[in-house]
């Protein structure tokens, strides 16, 4: 296995749902920890998103590992935050057989 370079600071995010006085919710997000990660790009494309472009990126972020159940273990419905710029976690796996590292597959929408 290469070594991993855990060099950016990221913010772990859940979602969270507040009642909007209508019957139906508005969903916030709350940080949940912080994580030290490596980020590698993966594939990117173009894509029509309503009225705009979008650069959809897809990325290998790789965490310290935390136990199941453990708050700061990612999940799939959260994301990652690197100040303005946002990491949507679509799975999680363990990097490694001894199970040190945790590897997130994202994706990041960018207007164009």
């Amino acid at each position: 296995m290469k070594r991993i370079n855990l060099n950016r600071h990221l913010a772990l995010e859940a979602p969270e749902r507040a009642p909007d006085g209508a019957g139906g919710y508005a969903e916030t997000w709350q940080q949940v920890g912080e994580v030290w990660a490596e980020i590698i790009a993966r594939t990117g494309r173009e894509v029509v998103g309503g009225t705009a472009q979008l650069s959809s990126i897809g990325y290998k972020i790789t965490v310290r590992a935390a136990p199941y159940g453990a708050p700061s273990r990612p999940k799939p419905e959260q994301r990652l935050r690197e100040g303005s710029r946002i990491f949507r976690i679509e799975a999680v796996t363990e990097r490694d057989p001894l199970g040190r590292y945790l590897t997130c597959y994202a994706q990041e929408e960018v207007a164009v």
